[in-house]
């Protein structure tokens, strides 16, 4: 099972709020999710990043890809080192 890292997408039109989730590769967006990591609000200034850090670095450990809007995201909140690249 080839895992991601990535946002799902949730909130009113127009008002995006995002989970930061663990899906499959081949599922859609907003399809099935194995785990929900945290959430992110990009409408709050400054934007709220929220993550179980324990949780994301288990996935990472595992073998998940984040995609780079996630990697960006994991390293503000600083789960993801730079140096990880």
């Amino acid at each position: 099972m080839a895992t991601r890292i990535r946002l799902r997408r949730v909130g009113q039109k127009g008002q995006p709020e995002y989970r930061i989730v663990v899906a499959e590769r081949s599922k859609a967006r907003d399809g099935r999710v194995v785990e929900t990591l945290g959430h992110y609000n990009p409408r709050t200034e400054p934007p709220t990043i929220t993550v179980d850090a324990e949780k994301a670095r288990a996935w990472l450990a595992k073998g998940a890809t984040p995609s780079d809007t996630v990697r960006s995201l994991l390293k503000k909140a600083g789960v993801f080192q730079a140096s990880a690249d």
